[in-house]
């Protein structure tokens, strides 16, 4: 019996521990975890019933979001005074949805959660007020944003603009793309109703286009190509043969040039520079066999590709296999290296590509948010340029400039020409297999003294078609954001 009794007594023992720890792991442990939890709904109710802090553009007169007082179960609306403009920024703010981006983010911020806060949330408290939230202060110029949506029009594709010495996305457009206001109603038959019809659509407009999604780049990747192979030993007028087409290895297939023509007249030999003047295809297939794998590889991932760089709201970085999976399959090395076969990018990233070259070989982590400001205006987080990686030297960066100012000045993307500035760009036009080419083009200027940075994806040649090309179609959009931009 004394036995049993000890036996039922440790069982209790443990039991009681178990609980013990449950309890304090709950309480203490995962405090945190679980409050910033999305699925958590208690606390997403609570939210409702706080001044949710404002999201601005930099000029911190654009308001992108804000609540709004309502005589309903829930005392906030959240609301987006621009529609569909900045949606794939802010993201929504939902009773039966939930938070995604911005709105997700810098949810501790917004609801006024964060710790910085403290002060301002007790005399809000003392003063019977309800809780505030802070302002979030975003990099994005409004006016840029604007013209960004009036270039792309109503063309499916994405555009972004960065300030190359900082990171900071000054603009950041994406076709399709939605209300977030829909979704943020407090009618919930009616956000449920608008969440089938967009998750349904397959555009899928819930996705950004600009920063989200992933497309063959094309001949814009032949920047990495390039600098894979000034980083390894080659320079600008290291010469490659110039056939029509380029028979690989390993296969009866053949890499052709675009039209299946001779680049540049037919000469027997071209130089990198020229080769990437005109976008050379059989060039640059012969370059990536030359350098293999495993050196274009890395040079990808050293601009991001296939790594996590950091940003505000989700971001689908670059995509390449790895070097491993290029073995016996050297027909894939040369594909890759025009941006073909299995690689995949979206603006955002091709923009950090063309950022590391214009900021002397340094790549600047992209950055949506500025400062963080309490209810009374003062700052109260402030957020300062990070560098992400040195993908290239100087020196590769200014021979890769001087080669992309050649392509604008007398190459396949003399339609970014803009008078009295001097633009370095590379065109795309990558092939797809459900239909037309996506048309690309990424630049930066001034060339001497970069102050943006622009990349363009037009998707399935626009309004082009099956005759698109990135200099036709993705360029005169990236230019007409650069002028904008260096002549506001």
């Amino acid at each position: 019996m004394d036995r049993q009794i000890r036996r039922l007594a440790f069982a209790f023992l443990a039991l009681f521990a178990i609980l013990f720890f449950q309890v304090n792991y709950i309480q203490v442990f995962a405090a945190k975890q679980l409050s910033t939890n999305p699925a958590n709904t208690r606390l997403l109710l609570e939210e409702f019933n706080v001044n949710r802090g404002e999201i601005l553009a930099r000029d911190e007169q654009t308001v992108l979001a804000r609540s709004r007082a309502t005589r309903g179960r829930f005392k906030y609306l959240r609301i987006y005074p621009q529609g569909s403009l900045y949606a794939h920024i802010t993201g929504f703010h939902s009773v039966l949805l939930g938070r995604t981006d911005l709105e997700s983010s810098m949810n501790e911020w917004l609801s006024g959660r964060a710790s910085q806060l403290l002060p301002e949330n007790l005399v809000d408290e003392i003063l019977g007020r309800d809780k505030r939230g802070a302002t979030v202060v975003t990099t994005i110029d409004a006016k840029l944003q604007k013209v960004a949506k009036q270039a792309l029009g109503s063309l499916p594709g994405g555009v972004v603009a960065l300030d190359p010495r900082t990171g900071e996305v000054l603009a950041m457009v994406a076709n399709p793309s939605y209300n977030p206001s829909q979704l943020a109603s407090h009618n919930l038959s009616s956000v449920e109703s608008a969440w089938k019809q967009l998750s349904s659509e397959p555009s899928k407009p819930l996705l950004s286009r600009a920063s989200q999604e992933l497309f063959p780049p094309g001949s814009t990747f032949k920047l990495v190509t390039a600098a894979a192979a000034l980083e390894n030993g080659m320079n600008p007028n290291t010469t490659f043969p110039n056939p029509p087409s380029l028979d690989l290895p390993q296969t009866t297939h053949t890499l052709q040039n675009f039209g299946g023509e001779h680049c540049l007249g037919g000469a027997s030999q071209l130089t990198i520079a020229q080769a990437l003047q005109v976008s050379c295809n059989v060039v640059f297939g012969q370059i990536g066999l030359k350098l293999g794998a495993a050196k274009l590889v890395d040079q990808a991932q050293k601009f991001g590709f296939d790594r996590h760089v950091p940003f505000d709201i989700p971001f689908a970085e670059g995509q390449i296999p790895p070097a491993a999976n290029f073995k016996d399959q050297l027909p894939a090395v040369a594909f890759s290296a025009i941006g073909q076969q299995s690689v995949g990018a979206n603006p955002l990233q091709m923009a950090l590509v063309a950022e590391a070259i214009a900021n002397g070989g340094v790549e600047m982590r992209p950055r949506l948010v500025r400062e963080i400001r309490d209810a009374s205006g003062r700052i109260v987080q402030s957020y300062a340029p990070t560098p992400f990686g040195q993908p290239i030297s100087g020196k590769t960066a200014s021979e890769l400039t001087a080669m992309m100012v050649n392509v604008v000045q007398a190459g396949t993307g003399t339609a970014a020409q803009i008078a009295g500035i001097q633009v370095a760009g590379k065109t795309g036009t990558a092939q797809t297999t459900s239909g037309n080419p996506h048309a690309w083009f990424t630049a930066f200027a001034p060339a001497n003294d970069p102050r943006i940075v622009v990349a363009v994806v037009v998707l399935n040649g626009g309004s082009l078609g099956s005759d698109a090309t990135g200099g036709a179609v993705a360029a005169p959009i990236a230019k007409a954001v650069i002028e904008a931009a260096l002549r506001s």
